[in-house]
């Protein structure tokens, strides 16, 4: 579960980048994506409602810090690639807000799929703070697939913190 991810910084905007290959076909990792009923499970979506096609809309309330986020479906390609805007205002968590994208790419391999994360566009700062979190997400989604206990994510999160730049070095 120590796959992880990285961080490009450019100025004061940054991306992450995560690759996971997941022992599940492209179809059922699709649906843990974009399944309102999955990610209330391992997304810990308190709200989710996903218009699922290309112009349609997502808007979810979801982690432990509750974002409120909303976004356009910019691609909806079923076991292949979603990608979708993560909008949120700001927050206790984000001062400022966040406009970014989130993709999804799956892609059979090995009898399983292996998936690709980009979140681009994000700010330094919170690209610092969301590496983590990401992983802990990612890590908890394996688990749900699996049918395996989902890691808890504030835990995870700082078992994986030291593997990422800190902001707290920035």
């Amino acid at each position: 579960m120590q796959q992880y991810g990285t961080v490009a910084i450019e100025g004061n905007v940054a991306s992450l980048l995560f690759e996971r290959y997941l022992p599940h076909s492209p179809e059922r990792v699709w649906r843990a994506l974009t399944s309102p009923e999955e990610l209330a499970e391992w997304y810990d979506a308190h709200q989710a409602t996903i218009d699922g096609r290309e112009g349609g809309s997502i808007e979810m309330v979801a982690g432990p810090a509750r974002f409120h986020w909303t976004g356009k479906i910019l691609v909806w390609e079923p076991h292949s690639v979603l990608e979708y805007e993560f909008n949120t205002p700001p927050h206790s968590h984000l001062p400022s807000g966040e406009n970014t994208i989130i993709r999804y790419e799956l892609r059979e391999a090995d009898g399983g799929t292996s998936l690709t994360l980009k979140h681009s566009l994000l700010t330094k700062m919170t690209a610092l703070g969301f590496a983590p979190g990401t992983h802990a997400l990612l890590d908890r989604l394996s688990a749900h697939l699996s049918s395996d206990t989902l890691p808890d994510f504030f835990s995870r999160y700082k078992e994986v913190q030291s593997g990422y730049p800190s902001w707290r070095a920035q």
